[in-house]
């Protein structure tokens, strides 16, 4: 089973989300890395730029395929890891660590609820 950290929250489009106060930090998950296979493009959005949940705000490509990203909340972009188009393998290596995507400052708190704990999310995976 892919690795699946607790205190994180979990998107059926194979985001992360930790929750910071009024910050969340996304990324990939560890099943989305292992489907997708050897990531070779990165592409992430601007700081300042705004998104409603389940907006697309970048895409990963592999050498098998290209999948567009979805925010997991709304909320205007803080950070960027500007590293990642640069060494978008850190995608397969540290999906949970280093290759974070972006920081948001979260628009809608309450949007929270509808995503997954980690219980959740390895149930939903464990289907597919």
């Amino acid at each position: 089973m892919s690795n699946i950290p607790s205190n994180l929250l979990y998107t059926t489009t194979d985001e992360w989300v930790l929750v910071e106060g009024d910050q969340a930090t996304i990324g990939v998950t560890d099943y989305a890395q292992d489907a997708l296979s050897d990531i070779v493009f990165v592409e992430l959005p601007s700081v300042g730029d705004n998104f409603s949940k389940e907006e697309t705000f970048g895409t990963v490509e592999s050498v098998k395929a290209a999948s567009d990203l979805h925010m997991p909340i709304s909320g205007a972009v803080i950070a960027v890891n500007e590293s990642l188009p640069d060494a978008p393998d850190t995608v397969n290596r540290d999906p949970y660590g280093a290759a974070w995507m972006l920081k948001v400052k979260m628009s809608d708190p309450a949007e929270l609820s509808g995503l997954m704990n980690a219980t959740a999310y390895e149930a939903y995976c464990a289907s597919r």
